[in-house]
């Protein structure tokens, strides 16, 4: 299956029609059409970001996220692990270290959100 055809039986799937997705998203149903027809090989990475949050798929192969998860914080979440990967292993332990600190301080917990639904 390509990315067009996931990104079709997932729109449909999770919304009424093609153009009410796009019109929740605040993207031109044209462009939305484009994809589905020719790929989003072609489409802005943000435009695709913004589907891909929006149905829980990831970007990159439009494979399901795992549930519950958000794609900004996956995108964080690489990031934080790209920068960690970089320090020597005293750098790695300070900065474990100091995560374990700041999530005692009950100004820095996070809070649990609820899970968004998919169906609509």
């Amino acid at each position: 299956m390509t990315k067009a055809e996931i990104l079709r039986k997932e729109i449909l799937r999770q919304h009424k029609s093609v153009r009410s997705f796009a019109l929740e998203l605040g993207i031109p149903y044209s462009t939305v059409v484009t994809a589905l027809d020719r790929g989003v090989e072609g489409m802005a990475y943000g435009t695709v970001m913004k589907m891909c949050e929006e149905l829980s798929l990831n970007p990159v192969d439009f494979s399901y996220l795992e549930k519950d998860a958000s794609l900004s914080a996956l995108v964080l979440e690489n990031r934080v692990m790209q920068n960690y990967m970089k320090l020597n292993e005293e750098g790695k332990e300070k900065i474990l270290a100091l995560m374990d600190d700041f999530a005692q301080i009950e100004k820095y917990k996070a809070v649990k959100k609820k899970p968004k639904t998919t169906d609509k």
